[in-house]
């Protein structure tokens, strides 16, 4: 129960739709009751039970009234029938009972209005909080995690809490007004029937709730199962080009119908749990109504009988609205394990602390004016040393070019600087200031990046050119695309700037997206640039016109570029050798040629001249 009162905080803010759905659903179970309670004085009347009354009871509004308002019925029944016959007081019954059903059902219609505005605005702000969260973790969290698992969390699991929490909490508003209203017209008609009734509920109770013990494990296991079935269809429509290029449908075929097969299972086993609440609950209500019958029976037709025909009727029509709210509660009970599962997976992703955070006291930077400054860097990836004591000093308008085999940090270096990731040791300084105590937002405000992945949006060219630059006018957006040498291919697409690219632009080439990138990143007009493995992925006619936009925005700007093919940096300032985290060469590519060591190596196995 306890993620149950941490879901009902996003309902909160809407508390007053919760209190008209009570009212409203007070005025329902009024209306419902009382279209019930009619039958019980005319029928006691029409079997002859209860004389009537000689004169017209008088009735006070106080509580001794109010029991006496069956009285003035009666009397006003006998009125009636004397008046008009019993097949008149059957219509007038009739015509009271339609009544109030409308009343009830219009009541109840604003009751659905009120909790589904809150319901709704509950799950709005979940799902916005939950992607909020994963805009701020930190890269390592997103390297380290499947994003199977996290657009399950954002989608399965907000959907699970929805239908099952939601409908629990909408229950918790409705139900225990009609539990409430029914005990007290059973009690005020046969308290000893109420008490018998009493005692034997809590133990159907009971034995449900043995039932379904186990069932948030499983739900948790199944939830959890649906992300790893989610991930294997991102991974199958992200390298479907691989798949089908190595024949390898078939076993993703037999990976996908392996964790389908897993999740059905528990998914099976979950629901027959859930299912056995309904069918069993209504069992022991049927066992706790037989035995009212009984009892209730024997005080009808026994010796010294305290009920009434009539009365006795209108008891077991009370007790029979009773089970529907106290079946719908055995059920909530299933609901409520099984969405604590997906809440309890959302709050672990609400949990995970950001490494990389902000200071309150942090400080504006709005322009880059001396140096970039690597002091003493080091950096850990779960224990394991990925940078050693990097020392390296960027002045301003200068590039340098970090060039060594895989793995060997490049990536993870040029990502302390806009605070991808936290340095472990040392310090990254901008200005001679810690990049730790700028603004996050200001501190990559100063910065273009261009990686080896085009990552390109589901929207038009002009959008993604402009992206994260509100504001930017047409005549900016095409200036940038000639500078990237994409203003010519963009003209002719379909609908120019217009175009709608797809997913991760799949209707652009590599080279037609790269130079997207590039765009991007000029419109910027950024005075630090980082180019990771930016023409690693072209051929040679894109590589030429991606190289020549990348040289033209590099003009006059610091940059910090990553390659692996050589003949891309030659021109940079200085050149550092990365290996294993450490740099163990640096100098101008002349100069490192001349010396013979690893990057002679790594030239001579591009065959570079």
């Amino acid at each position: 129960m306890r993620n149950f009162f941490r879901i009902l905080r996003y309902a909160r803010p809407y508390r007053r739709y919760a209190v008209l759905n009570v009212v409203f659903n007070l005025v329902s179970t009024v209306f419902h009751l009382g279209s019930l309670l009619v039958f019980i004085p005319f029928l006691n009347l029409l079997f002859g039970q209860t004389p009537p009354p000689s004169g017209r009871p008088a009735v006070e509004f106080s509580l001794e009234g109010i029991k006496r308002l069956p009285e003035l019925f009666n009397w006003r029944m006998a009125a009636y029938i004397q008046e008009h016959g019993q097949m008149g007081g059957l219509v007038f019954i009739c015509v009271v009972v339609a009544f109030c059903f409308l009343l009830k059902n219009l009541t109840r219609y604003f009751a659905l209005w009120a909790i589904g505005i809150l319901r709704n605005r509950a799950v709005r702000d979940l799902r916005n909080e939950v992607y909020d969260k994963i805009l701020d973790l930190p890269m390592r969290f997103h390297t380290g995690e499947r994003k199977g698992n996290t657009i399950a969390r954002i989608t399965n699991d907000v959907q699970e809490v929805e239908f099952s929490i939601m409908n629990y909490i909408e229950m918790v508003f409705r139900e225990p007004i009609t539990i409430l209203l029914s005990l007290s017209l059973m009690i005020g008609i046969s308290w000893k029937l109420t008490l018998i009734a009493l005692l034997l509920l809590p133990v159907s109770g009971l034995l449900i709730g043995r039932v379904g013990k186990s069932l948030r494990k499983e739900g948790l296991r199944a939830q959890q199962k649906a992300a790893d079935l989610l991930s294997t269809v991102e991974e199958t429509l992200t390298g479907m080009r691989v798949v089908k290029a190595f024949n390898g449908e078939e076993q993703m075929r037999r990976r996908f119908r392996r964790e389908n097969e897993m999740l059905n299972k528990l998914n099976v086993f979950t629901l027959r749990r859930r299912d056995m609440a309904s069918p069993l609950s209504e069992f022991l209500g049927a066992l706790v109504m037989v035995t009212l019958v009984y009892f209730g029976g024997q005080l009808v037709i026994g010796e010294g009988a305290t009920l009434s025909g009539g009365e006795f009727i209108g008891y077991i029509i009370l007790f029979s609205q009773l089970l529907a709210p106290a079946k719908g509660f055995t059920t909530g009970y299933y609901w409520i394990k099984k969405g604590g599962a997906s809440a309890e997976r959302i709050f672990e992703l609400l949990a995970i602390e950001n490494s990389v955070k902000e200071k309150p006291d942090a400080r504006p930077i709005a322009a880059f004016n001396d140096r970039v400054e690597f002091k003493a860097v080091q950096f850990a990836y779960d224990e394991k040393a990925v940078l050693r004591t990097i020392d390296l000093l960027i002045p301003k308008g200068r590039s340098v070019a970090l060039v060594g085999t895989s793995g060997g940090g490049k990536s993870t270096l040029a990502g302390l600087l806009p605070r991808f990731y936290d340095a472990t040791g040392g310090k990254v300084l901008i200005d001679g200031i810690d990049v730790r105590d700028l603004r996050i937002q200001d501190l990559r405000g100063l910065m273009g990046i261009v990686t080896q992945d085009s990552i390109l949006f589901n929207d038009t060219v002009a959008a993604n050119i402009a992206f994260g630059q509100p504001g930017m006018s047409m005549a900016d957006i095409e200036r940038a695309a000639q500078v990237a040498n994409a203003h010519e291919f963009i003209t002719k697409l379909d609908s120019g700037y217009q175009t709608m690219i797809g997913d991760m632009g799949n209707r652009l080439s590599g080279g037609q997206k790269q130079r997207l990138a590039i765009a991007r990143a000029v419109l910027k007009n950024p005075p630090i640039l980082i180019l990771d493995e930016a023409t690693s992925a072209l051929d040679t006619e894109s590589e030429r016109l991606v190289q020549d936009a990348l040289f033209k925005m590099m003009e006059g700007r610091t940059s910090l570029v990553i390659a692996h093919r050589l003949s891309t940096i030659q021109h940079c300032d200085e050149i550092c050798v990365i290996v294993e985290g450490a740099i163990v060469e640096r100098g101008t590519h002349a100069e490192l040629f001349a010396f013979g060591g690893q990057y002679r190596r790594l030239c001579d196995m591009q065959a570079f001249d």
